[in-house]
């Protein structure tokens, strides 16, 4: 029951986005955000190291999403994490909250880049006053039903996109609108409409898929939350070659995830099979006996062991330690030939034959759409 009740209140939650695990009260602002409840939470590992806590110009401030930015705080503020803070937007004001200060800041801006401009860089205005919070949640307990509207607007003049999320500015001047589309819209009236309707400044971005489904949740075939869901926020690129390094079958419904790309997870462990191949032979080494030639199938790369099968009876099946390859390998070079095969495995077997469902024209084109 009790988990339940915990599930229905980050549903009835608009902030838990933003790291809030209830919505704010204007009178203690800063008691409700919780890092464990936010996608892009901040450890402070220099908390308790001795010179940490002296003041730094800049602080590290989140909003909605995975969306983050760092701003120079005035002298003497003396904010801390999980302070609720007005910042400079264009136009007007933004509402975010504090999760990094001290040097630790200075060290997450070199790890992302940041570069101090002047005409870019961008300051804090104030602590949050009551009015501000209120202001804010009034404009983020809109956001859903701005979504519905939007997406009917859309409908109803025939766009071929889909609005997946708003994010309103804290001072409840600007919208920004997320939408997926396959190919260029234009949507000037559907802006015109929006703004007629919504009383605010529009903005359009169009996302990707991956980020759609960051955005709007989902559960991989592992059966937990999308990793872009939790904790994943920088998107490398994946193409089959990944599968085919790892032994997958080449299956366009097996490799794509709940966003219909590739699957995230096929780069966790690419880089460690790629070290381990690096311990095997060629996959166009002849391995060679008295009783004939044989040729590669397939890998275990953690058994290391490799599947060969004769030239002329690619049904049958041998599974043969890496060190026993390489024996007879060292054996032909030196023009030796052994016997058979067979006595080097430790397995023999059937080789099963199937079909994956995909040519090599329709995997190549998985690898472009999908990468």
């Amino acid at each position: 029951m009790d988990n339940n009740n915990n599930h229905q209140d980050i549903i009835d939650n608009p902030f838990f986005t933003r790291g809030c695990c209830a919505v704010p009260n204007p009178n203690t602002p800063g008691e409700v955000y919780k890092p464990s409840c936010a996608k892009l939470d901040s450890y402070n590992w220099l908390k308790d190291v001795n010179g940490n806590n002296k003041e730094e110009d800049f602080v590290e401030v989140r909003f909605k999403n995975s969306k983050k930015d760092f701003f120079k705080a005035p002298p003497g503020m003396g904010l801390e994490t999980g302070d609720i803070v007005a910042v400079e937007s264009s136009p007007g004001h933004d509402i975010g909250i504090v999760t990094l200060v001290g040097e630790i800041v200075r060290l997450q801006m070199n790890k992302k880049k940041f570069k101090l401009d002047p005409e870019q860089l961008k300051k804090i205005y104030r602590r949050a006053r009551s009015s501000d919070i209120e202001k804010w949640i009034s404009a983020v307990e809109e956001e859903e039903a701005g979504i519905f509207k939007t997406r009917k607007m859309a409908a109803d003049l025939g766009l071929d996109m889909k609005v997946n999320d708003v994010e309103y500015q804290g001072d409840k001047t600007k919208a920004i609108f997320y939408y997926t589309a396959e190919d260029r819209v234009d949507f000037r009236e559907l802006i015109k409409m929006m703004a007629d309707r919504f009383k605010v400044r529009i903005e359009m971005r169009q996302i990707g898929a991956r980020q759609e489904a960051a955005r709007l949740g989902s559960i991989g075939s592992c059966g937990r939350e999308a990793c872009c869901v939790t904790w994943l926020t920088n998107f490398t690129s994946v193409t089959t070659n990944n599968a085919r390094t790892q032994q997958l079958s080449l299956n366009p419904s097996k490799l794509a995830g709940q966003c219909g790309k590739l699957k995230c997870c096929l780069n966790y462990e690419n880089d460690m099979y790629l070290e381990a191949l690096n311990e095997f032979p060629a996959n166009d080494i002849i391995l060679k006996s008295k009783k004939g030639n044989a040729e590669f199938q397939k890998a275990d790369v953690f058994k290391r062991i490799i599947w060969y099968s004769y030239m002329d009876d690619y049904a049958s099946m041998m599974a043969i330690p890496l060190d026993k390859v390489y024996e007879i390998i060292n054996m032909n070079k030196q023009g030796k030939l052994p016997p058979n095969i067979e006595d080097y495995a430790e397995t023999t077997g059937q080789k099963t034959e199937y079909s994956n469902g995909a040519d090599q024209d329709e995997l190549n084109r998985f690898d472009e759409e999908f990468s």
